[in-house]
């Protein structure tokens, strides 16, 4: 990495900068004429942060220009109430508070993509068996800010990548559980970020705790939701968004019951002190009450954000995509449409107040959690230019609603849809339909779109399938099994979409994949039971009956014993890791006798869990995270299995769409098949 200069001055930070021409930000020093980093996600894998940039030039005239055009610049936005670098760095999660992955740099284009070569990478040397990077990281003021695998806050010069401080709120302890954090929030020189049920504050200068932030530097997240913090598991996967002197957070909850509810909450950012909540489950009086039984506030949980939020600065509104409630597949316990779950929220960014919701699915049994952030992008129809909320779904749908009023900008048709057979489930007699766009991906898993590969699978697939129920969308879970298609990760997923303002194009990368979703009785949590009973009932939906999981998302458990000790295992199920919540509700002679099964295997000994029937516990669960595959593996759907896709939000239309990754061994075959696909897309100014 070098330019025409073998090395840069030290001295010079890098800062934003403008070029002669007026129309170009170049995230580097004054003194540099023409560099820039690779924008958007770096590409990111096995601990390691990977960026590339182009060539540099330099002239002591180009730094007097630039500067004095520097001034100008900011003059002319001070006068002309214009933003001086709008879409031009990427100090929030997402490329800016509107979350739409956009960027007007066009240095780097079409025709010299081509050249980019390998500037510098840094090595976290933080990777262990299943570790993963979903990191989105920020640059403020030449530092770049990323988490790593075992969630050290790390800060490189972006210049050079050379390390300048890390932050490990593990406290050098060992971890060898995943745990995913998408992002970081920067403001006025601090750095914040969620670890488990904490949420921390750093000098963004030296990655110190910021002292006068709740107690030295943290805040728990279990505080505050009006239940035991104690027996809550709370945390933050994806970045809060800033609104004056406010951080505005999501949560990461448990997606069965016991769950805590779903929060959307309002930090002082300079004290860590909660200033307002909005409750996604109304306590009484509160709107949509009525949609839920009488106390589900105080047991019931999820319809949380996990996804993420944008921003309408100017107005003064924050949007938020919510989850599911818990249990995300059986509800006899939650009648009603639920809201606020699967909803895009638009609140009062100061208080916290509802100013108008849009329920994506209701009464949720099918996980369809809104998947990321919701859009805020511009419109143009009918001759009018509306500001406007885009919402991508895991089933394929984009909804396009007016961001003041929540008034769909496209037909919206309310149909009559399945009902559930199985006992105690009332299921919503209505769902909505986007009538435009059309789906970006497919909606019904039919015969003619089982998988031609070879005429084995086939067959193999049409006679499993003959045994399910396949009747389309919202078809409500089963005992005999029902197909979900698309699947649990979408459609569209956790990486979101990106947004050209000026084309109108709304890119979005999609799975294709089909699901199965069968529920099984589960064994009463009261009284007396064997610990293998306990297992089933507590553990199998996600890590199965054989305890061979369905990995990489839910790990196998067989000879966990030889990757972990006994205390850690024992660790990982009162407090949770990863995904997994804390089993804080069990006593500790039974979470001594789960420890003990998984390492030996013995699930004779009994223990007791409780006397009294509790209205969280439910007559059937999850018969585990089932994808339908031929006898080899591959998917049980024709290709593709994932896709890119362009939609016209100004036409309502789908203005292209192309197969996204590929298998490698059926690639050398000449198959174009696409592939199961996550992190998301970037648009920039240089046609990329």
């Amino acid at each position: 990495m070098k330019s025409r200069r073998e090395t840069a001055d030290p001295s010079l930070r890098p800062v934003i900068t403008f070029s002669s021409s007026l129309n170009r930000i170049l995230p580097y020093p004054v003194a540099s004429c023409r560099l820039t980093v690779a924008q958007g996600q770096p590409v990111t894998g096995n601990g390691r942060l990977v960026f590339s940039r182009l060539e540099l030039t330099d002239s002591p005239e180009a730094r007097q220009a630039m500067i004095a055009i520097l001034l100008l610049q900011v003059v002319l936005s001070i006068l002309l109430g214009t933003p001086q670098a709008k879409y031009r760095d990427w100090a929030v999660y997402g490329g800016g508070p509107e979350s739409i992955r956009y960027s007007e740099l066009d240095q780097i284009n079409r025709d010299n993509v081509k050249n980019l070569r390998l500037a510098w990478s840094h090595d976290t040397k933080d990777t262990f068996e299943g570790s993963e990077m979903q990191c989105n990281p920020i640059i403020i003021n030449g530092i770049l800010y990323a988490t790593s695998p075992k969630l050290r806050i790390i800060a490189l010069d972006a210049v050079t990548g050379n390390l300048l401080w890390s932050f490990d709120p593990h406290e050098g302890k060992e971890v060898k559980s995943r745990t995913r954090v998408r992002g970081l929030t920067h403001w006025n020189g601090r750095i914040y970020f969620a670890a488990r049920h904490l949420l921390y504050s750093l000098d963004a200068k030296t990655g110190k705790p910021v002292s006068e932030f709740g107690s030295k530097g943290r805040v728990d997240l279990r505080e505050g939701l009006g239940r035991d913090p104690e027996t809550l598991s709370v945390s933050a996967n994806t970045p809060g968004i800033v609104y004056k002197d406010l951080l505005i957070l999501g949560s990461l909850i448990s997606e069965d019951l016991p769950a805590a509810p779903g929060d959307i909450r309002g930090y002082d950012l300079r004290t860590g002190k909660l200033r307002w909540s909005f409750h996604t489950i109304p306590h009484p009086g509160e709107f949509g009450y009525e949609t839920w039984p009488p106390d589900a506030w105080k047991h019931i949980g999820g319809a949380n954000n996990w996804s993420g939020m944008s921003l309408d600065e100017r107005r003064g509104l924050v949007f938020a995509g919510t989850g599911s409630a818990a249990f995300d597949f059986y509800g006899a316990n939650r009648q009603g449409d639920n809201l606020f779950a699967n909803c895009i929220l638009a609140l009062d960014a100061s208080t916290g107040r509802r100013v108008w919701h849009f329920q994506t699915v209701r009464h949720d049994v099918w996980d369809r959690d809104l998947p990321a952030p919701p859009s805020l992008v511009t419109v143009r129809r009918n001759g009018q230019t509306i500001d406007a909320v885009a919402q991508i779904t895991k089933s394929g749908f984009v909804f396009v609603l007016e961001r003041e009023t929540g008034k769909p900008v496209f037909p919206i048709e309310y149909r009559d849809v399945l009902s559930s057979d199985v006992e105690g489930e009332v299921t919503a007699r209505q769902q909505p339909f986007p009538l435009q766009p059309p789906p970006f991906a497919r909606q019904r898993f039919t015969d003619d779109i089982v998988t031609h590969r070879t005429p084995e699978a086939r067959q193999y697939v049409l006679d499993k399938l003959s045994k399910l129920r396949n009747r389309g969308p919202f078809d409500p879970p089963s005992v005999q099994g029902t197909i979900l298609f698309p699947g649990m990760d979408g459609g569209g997923e956790w990486g979101g979409t990106a947004f050209d303002p000026h084309s109108g194009l709304l890119y979005v990368n999609s799975n294709e994949m089909v699901w199965v979703v069968k529920l099984i009785e589960r064994t009463r949590m009261t009284g007396r039971m064997t610990v293998r009973e306990l297992y089933v009932n507590q553990c199998a939906s996600c890590h199965n009956e054989n305890l061979g999981g369905t990995p990489p998302e839910f790990p196998s458990l067989v000879g966990l014993s030889k990757r972990r000790s006994t205390p850690q295992i024992a660790a990982v199920i009162k407090k949770g890791a990863g995904r997994m919540p804390g089993f804080t509700d069990l006593p500790e002679d039974a979470v001594d006798a789960l420890t003990d099964y998984l390492v030996t295997g013995d699930g004779s000994e009994g223990v007791t869990v409780g006397e009294e029937a509790s209205p969280i516990d439910l007559k059937y669960r999850l018969d585990g995270y089932i994808r339908f595959t031929d006898p080899d593996g591959y998917p049980a759907v024709q290709p593709p299995w994932g896709t890119l896709t362009a939609v016209d939000l100004n036409k309502g239309s789908i203005a292209w769409q192309i197969p996204l990754g590929e298998i490698p061994e059926l690639a050398a075959k000449g198959l174009k098949t696409g592939s199961e696909n996550y992190g998301g897309p970037v648009v920039t100014a240089g046609g990329l």
